[in-house]
């Protein structure tokens, strides 16, 4: 039987941190342990150890960017910890400080998306497993920004559509009944874009991951 998922949960709205904790639950995730601050969130988080973090960007004790800063400070101290942040709102600013120079392992989702349960769930099960996962309004807002001579410039738009479908965490499959195509022509043009960013065939399970945060990157050149 296969080991399940560890969680650590870290949200003050205790109605909300028992929903996604029962939430997992049902859904064979092992919730090890949940926090209503940002300090506990991150005293437990490097107790327990788990596979992913859960926590809502804004937190006590500041009310600020607090859950944010704890998840960052996990991701600094323990690599191997996966992080899905939740937020009420869209900050760009935020999915781009929680990536830094590391796109594996992390998701950036808006708050309502706990509500849509296939969404949530299988973006808690990508993150734990080093995979990335953005919301997708985020991604259409990154989309929706031009800038002369980015690095991505050299994409068709086509791949550009198929990154964007990456940047979400969609496999191959997952793009192709997205974006209504074969999915040999998905593999065809997630070719083409390692081609054009020049990312090593040595490197083949890590390539997503570079191709994401070569994305984000990017948009975040032209904010």
């Amino acid at each position: 039987m296969p080991e399940k998922v560890r969680v650590v949960i870290g949200e003050d709205d205790v109605l909300l941190r028992e929903g996604v904790a029962r939430l997992l639950a049902e859904f064979e995730f092992d919730v090890v342990a949940q926090a209503a601050n940002a300090d506990d969130l991150l005293r437990k988080a490097l107790a327990h150890r788990p596979a992913v973090v859960v926590a809502d960007i804004h937190m006590p004790p500041g009310h600020g960017d607090d859950g944010l800063q704890a998840a960052i400070a996990i991701r600094r101290q323990i690599p191997d910890i996966g992080v899905l942040i939740l937020s009420q709102s869209y900050e760009e600013h935020y999915a781009q400080e929680l990536i830094g120079e590391r796109g594996d392992g992390v998701g950036y989702l808006l708050k309502e998306r706990v509500g849509d349960v296939e969404t949530f769930v299988d973006a808690v099960s990508r993150v734990a497993n080093g995979g990335t996962a953005l919301d997708p309004e985020i991604v259409a807002r990154m989309l929706g920004r031009r800038m002369r001579d980015r690095p991505l410039d050299g994409l068709t738009p086509r791949e550009h559509d198929v990154l964007a479908a990456m940047a979400e965490g969609k496999s191959n499959r997952g793009i192709a009944e997205a974006l209504s195509v074969s999915q040999a022509a998905v593999e065809k043009h997630v070719t083409g874009i390692f081609g054009k960013l020049h990312l090593d065939p040595m490197e083949t399970e890590h390539r997503r991951v570079l191709a994401v945060l070569a994305y984000v990157r990017d948009m975040a050149r032209s904010a």
